[in-house]
């Protein structure tokens, strides 16, 4: 069974925690694994992660207890391969806007009769050439989520949860703010009427749906909508704000300087 399926039939009702992974760098994703999250979206899509840094993140990150989910760079047949061909077995595919574009990412992740996902036999998701009967059983242990950025998605949210293969839903709050003309404005009024119209639809398909937040008071805002599991921030945006915080406090003359021990 996919370990994404298996991470949300294990939740019970408690939001799966995790966060998205920009650095490129095996070893902060690593970290990151190692620091309790759930679950990371390693990020082939706004990265400079190419797919040999892929392999070395999905390597890092094999020894943590976090789930990785990989965005493709875009919803098309070679990329999917070739990130699943690499290890990937949870996908997150962006801007899908209808049901046919969701029924081709379906199939770009299974091989035949179910898709159309190249055969590839000696490869790392194969564990090269070791897993036993890998073709005739790959396509159970593949997950795909569909992420829902435009105002267009979120309006065929139930034809693009109807696509049989499609696991689970995303909604992307940054591209659906812009292109509802409230760029930047997650927690704008009507942002927030669309998301929660995309939430109830992907409750009655029996879709889980996730999305993501910068901070821990809109990601509870999330939770109380009724998402299904969601991210906070990314690996550099942690770093930025806590490397931003720990400068501010430094250059703060008021900061009473600590005790040396022993001292009363």
């Amino acid at each position: 069974m996919n370990a994404f399926r298996q991470m949300m039939s294990a939740a019970a009702g408690k939001p799966p925690a995790g966060t998205w992974i920009m650095s490129a760098s095996p070893l902060v994703a690593e970290a990151i694994g190692c620091a309790g999250y759930d679950w990371g979206v390693v990020d082939m899509e706004h990265t400079p992660i190419d797919l040999m840094t892929l392999v070395h993140m999905l390597q890092a990150v094999a020894g943590t207890p976090m789930l990785p989910i990989v965005r493709v760079p875009w919803n098309d047949s070679v990329s999917l391969k070739r990130v699943m061909d690499a290890g990937a077995t949870t996908l997150l595919v962006p801007f899908v806007q209808n049901a046919e574009e969701a029924r081709a990412a379906a199939s770009a992740c299974r091989y035949p009769p179910q898709g159309v996902r190249g055969m590839a036999g000696m490869s790392r998701a194969s564990r090269f050439g070791t897993t036993p009967n890998f073709l005739g059983t790959a396509n159970e242990t593949i997950s795909v989520i569909v992420q829902l950025e435009t105002e267009e998605s979120i309006a065929n949210v139930d034809e693009i949860a109807a696509v049989e293969g499609i696991d689970a839903l995303f909604v992307g709050p940054g591209d659906l703010s812009g292109t509802m003309g409230h760029i930047g404005q997650l927690t704008h009024p009507a942002v927030l009427e669309r998301t929660r119209h995309a939430v109830a639809r992907a409750k009655a398909a029996g879709k889980p749906i996730g999305t993501v937040g910068g901070t821990p008071e809109v990601c509870a805002l999330y939770r109380e909508m009724g998402f299904d599991f969601v991210a906070i921030a990314s690996d550099l945006g942690l770093l930025m704000r806590s490397a931003q915080a720990a400068l501010a406090a430094l250059r703060n003359e008021n900061v009473a300087p600590v005790k040396p021990q022993g001292a009363y």
